[in-house]
């Protein structure tokens, strides 16, 4: 049984008895509803009718859109949804995780080398206060992450630093921000801790490789700090811990090692027994190739649930991973007692933010809500003052290295990392944004301001795709 009223949940009797309620009234479908998160992918009010009366879901995220289109949208969930949902977004570096005109603020990089812990709980309250006005009320954030290398392209701008201490303080900070919204939750992320790996886990494996000791006085330092000031949730990553999971299970061997989202050694001893994290969990996305590449998709889907996790991100098919998840319950793959404490934790957090207390018609704002909130000036004035303080003058002793000018550096190749047609450069050239201009476009055409002779590498897969585009064969 989860103690509901402990941290984070702090519930009443009367809330407390929702729960019990509520989970003893559900059929056996809505139970297993309540265990998705589902990207949403129309903002048609007969999709969204049938994703919430066919799925029953527990959680739903979606793609951007303007502010009012989203508040619409998540008015038309809230409408259907027989249990409160949670909706969430994005809201790492600013209010334009939730909706496309909120105010980019600052990612955790900028924050982090501010040395401000003001900044990042400003991050957290004002972003938070455009998601909460859209009608959200969970953040997919903090990135509590310890960028360790410099190579990890997934949280390589998105962490607080390399130092545990100030991750933690700057992380605790945005979530003490983010609760000065009434009914907000945060779900940080990646637990057990990205930034060693070179690797991305949506294309591949993921490893932290610290120790007992050395997770212990790092990462776990950021988690128990996130702990002890009331972290609603645990968004688990598809990162393996090896030498951790060892240790809670000696008798462990390396072909069984799974990432976070698929072990109890990592989800339930170090997380929930030896953390003594209460608070809900939640799967990272279960497209990622960090996890789709450990099982077949049937049997990785209960045993998410059976690991520790309480939640599970996205569909593949709707129709395909419902009827799974809800054959693995009814055939006893995932017990009553498992089902149950998921469950508990779901509703408890639900119950936590005042959910099942609003009339369907309050748990999205009305209208006007987003007047003066999405980009205010306030917003605005706080993202100046965060890239001015963020400046660094970085000291470079090597006098034959630097400064880097056309005189000694004529001829500047630049890399993508990603490539120059991929990513999020290539997202925002099909959304219409940024005019077409990707990063490394932008960095090469002030390198030749400068007087620099600067050209973009062009991998063999981007040349590929020219070709493609131009109807010529590779």
């Amino acid at each position: 049984m989860v103690d509901l009223k402990a941290r984070p949940y702090y519930l009443s009797d009367e809330d407390c008895q929702w729960v019990k309620e509520t989970i003893k009234g559900m059929s056996d479908e809505e139970k297993v509803g309540q265990l998705f998160f589902q990207l949403t992918s129309s903002h048609d009010e007969e999709y969204l009718k049938e994703l919430m009366e066919k799925y029953h879901l527990g959680g739903c995220r979606y793609n951007p859109a303007p502010g009012k289109a989203i508040q619409e949208q998540n008015r038309k969930l809230q409408k259907y949804a027989k249990v409160p949902v949670f909706i969430a977004c994005n809201t790492e570096a600013g209010g334009n995780g939730a909706c496309a005109d909120g105010t980019y603020i600052g990612n955790g990089v900028k924050i982090g080398a501010t040395g401000k812990e003001e900044y990042a709980y400003a991050l957290g309250k004002m972003s938070n206060e455009e998601a909460a006005a859209i009608g959200c009320n969970m953040a997919f954030s903090p990135v509590c992450d310890i960028l360790y290398n410099w190579q990890n392209t997934e949280v390589v701008n998105r962490a607080f630093g390399n130092d545990p201490e100030r991750v933690a303080k700057m992380s605790a900070a945005y979530v003490k921000g983010a609760h000065e919204n009434p009914g907000f939750a945060c779900a940080a992320k990646h637990f057990p801790g990205n930034g060693q790996d070179f690797r991305d886990a949506h294309l591949s494996n993921n490893v932290n490789y610290f120790d007992v000791e050395e997770w212990d006085k790092t990462y776990g330092l950021v988690y128990k700090t996130l702990i002890e000031n009331d972290l609603d949730a645990i968004m688990a990553g598809h990162i393996m811990l090896p030498k951790y999971a060892k240790a809670i299970n000696p008798d462990l061997k390396d072909e069984d090692m799974m990432p976070a989202t698929l072990s109890p050694e990592i989800m339930q001893g170090l997380l929930r027994d030896k953390l003594g994290f209460n608070g809900m969990v939640v799967t990272d996305a279960s497209h990622m190739v960090g996890m789709t590449d450990r099982m077949k998709r049937k049997d990785m889907l209960p045993r998410t649930i059976n690991a520790g996790c309480d939640m599970f991100l996205f569909f593949n098919d709707p129709e395909e991973d419902f009827t799974t998840m809800l054959e693995a319950y009814k055939n006893g793959t995932i017990s009553e007692e498992r089902m149950e404490e998921a469950l508990e934790r779901i509703l408890g957090l639900k119950a936590h933010l005042g959910l099942h207390k609003k009339a369907k018609e309050e748990l999205v704002p009305a209208p006007e809500a987003l007047d003066g909130v999405l980009g205010s000036q306030e917003h605005k004035d706080m993202q100046k003052a965060i890239s001015r303080d963020s400046i660094t003058l970085v000291k470079y002793k090597d006098k034959e290295v630097l400064p880097v000018t056309p005189k000694r550096y004529k001829r500047i190749m630049i890399v993508h990392v990603k490539g120059a047609e991929s990513g999020m450069s290539a997202l925002a050239k099909a959304m219409g944004m940024a005019g077409g201009t990707n990063p490394a476009e932008l960095l090469r055409d002030k390198l030749i301001s400068k007087g620099f002779d600067a050209f973009i590498y062009e991998s063999p897969v981007d040349k590929m795709k020219k070709q493609i585009e131009a109807g010529e064969k590779p």
